[in-house]
């Protein structure tokens, strides 16, 4: 079973949602721990293929897949989520 990372910034962005949403993406992270047995991802295209998002509601979720272990980078709301900075 993989381990899951939450990089720095995801983070903080999770640190920084409603109470209602965190606890659906903390919900949403246990269940990174059964990849690849997880329904609901998709693997993203372009400049992030190798990525994979994992959308709750408005809200979306994007990790990769390094050595078995789940890094979990960036998490928010769908506007402007794929946007660079």
């Amino acid at each position: 079973m993989p381990h899951v990372t939450l990089l720095y910034d995801a983070a903080r962005q999770l640190g920084a949602l409603p109470k209602p949403i965190k606890a659906r993406k903390v919900e949403r992270l246990v269940r990174r721990a059964d990849w690849p047995e997880v329904s609901g991802v998709k693997p993203l295209a372009g400049k992030l293929a190798g990525h994979f998002r994992l959308r709750t509601g408005d809200y979306r979720l994007q990790f990769r897949i390094e050595g078995g272990q789940v890094c979990v980078e960036q998490i928010g709301h769908r506007d402007g989520f794929y946007d660079e900075d």
